[in-house]
């Protein structure tokens, strides 16, 4: 089959499982997420086993960052006290303590990726539960919401695919690269019509997707700050994940380069690994989540 035909098939079924977990309410976000999240950690793990040399445990620190979403989804929802995060600390101990015993050539090493890992994959992912659980001061209540955790994806989607367009267009003429030492096919005229097209993305977001909140527990934006009721609020969000996804995009191919990979991955046929995927919302979430709370989130 043609490489462009399965390329464009994996990304509509890809958007189609994400869009479709996002909206089938708190249960299938947890679960769709907390496998994200595991498929991430794995991937990563395998690669640094493969290629750099590493004998991080694939299995306990892929369970480490599921129990840390985990955790997250509950306590965001109001569903499960601190401790719940139990489990999580448990892990990493292991992992500490687990390299007195196995003798691996480099303990150290183990340990730095494999913290690296919880804290590039699991801990950015975790936080997404941050934004799709909000708190309604109206109600005194949590009410699950897919509103910012999907924009923050069409976001995504909207830079990458203005980056592409402007990029093919007009990079001939404007040919100066944005980051020629990580990634030299990216341009600089390419990131500037990313932005164009997320600016013109958030003015429909901000039309469209505040009726979409759930007024069952009273107030369309539940607990949000007014600003994001606002054009200004929502041009803001877009520019954060914006900045942020390209710089996600630009750390995950120095990953790359750094193991001399191509892709991270092979899970998804003509798009590469899960990394490959989520690279730009690894950094894109958080800073979101960021943003929002200098809003009074």
């Amino acid at each position: 089959m043609n490489n462009l035909v399965v390329r464009t098939l994996t990304g509509i079924l890809f958007v189609a499982i994400l869009v479709g977990g996002l909206l089938g309410g708190p249960m299938t976000f947890s679960l769709l997420f907390a496998a994200i999240t595991a498929a991430a950690l794995w991937e990563f793990a395998t690669n640094v086993n493969n290629h750099y040399g590493a004998q991080v445990n694939r299995l306990i620190n892929t369970m480490a960052g599921v129990f840390l979403f985990v955790a997250f989804a509950g306590y965001c929802a109001d569903m499960v006290p601190p401790r719940a995060f139990i489990p999580y600390l448990i892990s990493i101990l292991y992992l500490l303590i687990s390299e007195l015993y196995l003798r691996a050539e480099n303990p150290l090493k183990n340990w730095v990726l494999a913290f690296a890992s919880q804290l590039y994959i699991a801990l950015p992912l975790s936080t997404l539960c941050v934004l799709a659980f909000i708190f309604n001061r109206q109600a005194g209540q949590t009410a699950y919401s897919w509103v910012l955790p999907l924009s923050v994806f069409i976001f995504l989607w909207a830079n990458d695919t203005g980056a592409y367009l402007f990029g093919s267009m007009l990079s001939k003429r404007f040919p100066a690269k944005l980051f020629p030492r990580i990634s030299p096919k990216k341009s600089w005229v390419g990131s500037i019509g990313g932005g164009m097209l997320v600016l013109l993305v958030a003015v429909a977001l901000w039309h469209f997707f505040p009726t979409a909140m759930p007024v069952r527990h009273g107030g369309m934006l539940g607990g949000l700050s007014p600003l994001m009721q606002t054009l200004l609020g929502w041009i803001g969000l877009g520019l954060v994940v914006c900045v942020f996804g390209t710089w996600g995009d630009l750390v995950e191919s120095l990953f790359k380069r750094q193991l001399g990979l191509k892709d991270s991955g092979n899970l998804l046929p003509g798009h590469g690994g899960v990394l490959d995927r989520f690279d730009s919302a690894l950094l894109a979430i958080p800073a979101s989540v960021l943003y929002l709370y200098t809003l009074n989130f």
